[in-house]
């Protein structure tokens, strides 16, 4: 057990997004993951109170940022990956799918010649099962898709994992699988695999949305999923989920910022290039969802 991890937790209750702070008290190097940058749907402006508070907090601590991680593409938000980069440094990184999200979206939102799609948008992608370190700290990507062909979770010192949108709290269940490329039996399979962690591994939730009224909740554990969650504890067989969530999904309307959330966001969180009036413009494809 390391007594060297920290973690610290910001939530934005515009998107209902958690971004987690970890970091290694002994060097005082950190990665952030899954960041935030507050979008006006309505008048088309970015800020950045969301990821300023991030960057307090870095400074006050005295801490080098090394890493600034995504789970998957959102589609809910977009990141301030590349503002935090340019704050803070840092290698921007992902899971090595995300060429298949960069591929499907790529036409989608008929994108520019310029844009390979091959994950070269980020600094990093990482394969299934890769380490890396946070200072002292080992770190290890596990693959875990279905939500997105892209999804990954980061395993710090087999202590502590940060699973996107593969999984939520107890009481909500499980991420959606009806963008394109999600399949909810590849999901069963990769909560399987996070659940087949020790029992006492912490699980940090990427979003959460008070169900019930209850107070907003972003930690739980490996015994408390496999006991208590509502679409996959121990005693609900693959079958069963794969048509609660198929026929849950056909009831789901669109996120609200998926349209500008993606193709920023398949981007490292770069917004699409300038057009010869020097303004950046974000798609709406009709008819197309």
């Amino acid at each position: 057990m390391s007594t060297n991890t920290r973690i610290k937790t910001f939530f934005d209750k515009q998107t209902f997004t958690y971004t987690h702070l970890v970091f290694d008290a002994q060097s005082k190097e950190a990665a952030i993951i899954d960041s935030v940058l507050d979008f006006d749907a309505k008048s088309g402006r970015t800020h950045t109170e969301a990821a300023d508070a991030v960057i307090e907090f870095v400074k006050s601590e005295g801490l080098t940022v090394k890493w600034i991680l995504e789970t998957h593409v959102h589609a809910d938000h977009l990141s301030a990956a590349p503002y935090l980069k340019e704050k803070l440094g840092g290698q921007i990184g992902i899971g090595s799918k995300i060429n298949q999200v960069q591929h499907v979206f790529k036409d989608i939102f008929n994108a520019e010649p310029e844009f390979k799609a091959d994950g070269s948008e980020f600094d990093v992608v990482f394969d299934d099962e890769e380490t890396f370190k946070i200072g002292q700290l080992t770190v290890k990507v596990l693959h875990t898709p279905g939500h997105t062909p892209a999804c990954v979770s980061y395993v710090v010192e087999d202590e502590h994992a940060f699973v996107g949108d593969t999984l939520f709290m107890p009481d909500q269940g499980t991420a959606r699988c009806d963008f394109p490329g999600g399949d909810a039996n590849v999901l069963f399979n990769s909560v399987k695999r996070l659940l087949s962690l020790d029992d006492s591994t912490k699980l940090y939730m990427c979003h959460d949305y008070g169900p019930n009224g209850r107070d907003y909740k972003y930690l739980t554990t490996v015994k408390e999923q496999r006991e208590e969650n509502i679409h996959v504890k121990d005693a609900i067989a693959e079958e069963e989920f794969v048509k609660m969530r198929t026929e849950r999904d056909a009831t789901l309307g669109m996120p609200m910022l998926i349209l500008p959330s993606v193709q920023v966001n398949m981007r490292a969180g770069e917004m699409p290039p300038a057009e010869n009036n020097g303004t950046r413009y974000l798609k709406i494809p009709l008819n197309v969802f």
